[in-house]
């Protein structure tokens, strides 16, 4: 929660400067009680029991259609951080609580009080969030309702799953603006793991990815569900769509609820160990690949998850995983 003193001394107010006048100290005032009044642009919550575990992280910011702005970015980079400090989580819901928004993009009103220096300030803050809530160690899932538009794409894109609402529409608009997704700068070009450019192919192909962000055309749901790539290695076919599961509007939050619950019930030290042998696994060959699911799986032979495993499966019982 920002402080008052904190709104006034920004301002000029405080720290020994000249008070102004009546009428203009209660102008300020009663804008700084405004401010105070105002929701924190991203809020998150640990779910009760039964779903202890499940952490929810919400964008609220409905006056700008959640973009992100310098307030918006730096709560999600607090709300990474208590994620990455809380043991207890499990599972990440990310959701809007806008209305028929997920997420607009860039702020492109508080952008074009920048100057470059900031604005290359910004986006490497930017950058560097996105990838820090895709390293997250435990799953995240994206609940898209509505718009999710540039960056609020490229946001999504970060999660480990998707879930949509059928109203939902995603669009990578940035070539309209002169511009690249991941918000360009020239070493976007090179390693911005946290932009469109480089997620949206590995997930849809290369061609489609082309297609998608050279005409910055609108696809809704269905088409998100459906799109995908095959890639043909040795044997084996992958297909992948924008999202994992498009449900009816209003209900992508109970369905991706469902998934956080499944998820939940499993040894929280192999989910973890899981998504660290996928992630890495993808970024090499299929036998350095193998070698990282082979360190994993080291990390979880010696547990005591492991052994409860094998004693619920012989006495016909749930487990009770401890992470541990």
């Amino acid at each position: 929660m920002r402080s008052l003193r904190g709104i006034l001394a920004v301002s000029g107010h405080l720290a020994g400067r000249r008070a102004p006048a009546n009428n203009a100290h209660l102008a300020l005032f009663s804008r700084a009680l405004q401010i105070l009044a105002q929701q924190e642009p991203v809020r998150l919550q640990k779910l009760s029991a039964p779903d202890s575990g499940v952490v929810e992280m919400r964008l609220e910011r409905p006056e700008a259609r959640n973009a992100i702005g310098r307030e918006m970015l730096q709560g999600l980079r607090s709300a990474i951080e208590k994620v990455k400090a809380d043991a207890t989580a499990n599972v990440v819901l990310l959701a809007s609580s806008v209305p028929k928004v997920f997420c607009a993009g860039a702020d492109l009103k508080e952008r074009r009080l920048m100057s470059p220096c900031e604005v290359r300030e910004f986006v490497n803050s930017l950058r560097s969030t996105f990838l820090s809530f895709e390293a997250l160690s435990i799953p995240t899932i994206a609940i898209v309702e509505g718009a999710a538009f540039g960056g609020g794409l490229e946001l999504a894109l970060s999660c480990d799953l998707r879930i949509c609402g059928e109203n939902a529409t995603f669009s990578l608009p940035e070539t309209g603006l002169a511009i690249i997704p991941g918000y360009v700068f020239k070493m976007a070009l090179y390693f911005c793991k946290a932009g469109g450019t480089q997620r949206l192919p590995r997930i849809v192909g290369k061609s489609r990815a082309k297609e998608l962000i050279f005409t910055g055309r609108r696809f809704d749901a269905v088409e998100a569900v459906t799109m995908g790539k095959k890639n043909h290695y040795d044997m084996y076919v992958f297909i992948a769509g924008v999202v994992n599961y498009c449900v009816p509007a209003g209900e992508a939050y109970k369905r991706a609820l469902e998934l956080a619950q499944e998820i939940n019930q499993k040894g929280p030290l192999a989910i973890r160990m899981a998504k660290k042998a996928i992630n890495q696994g993808m970024e090499v060959d299929l036998s350095a690949g193998l070698a990282v699911e082979e360190e994993c799986y080291e990390q979880v032979l010696h547990t005591q998850d492991r052994l409860e495993g094998l004693a619920a499966f012989a006495e016909k019982r749930k487990p009770v995983y401890t992470g541990k």
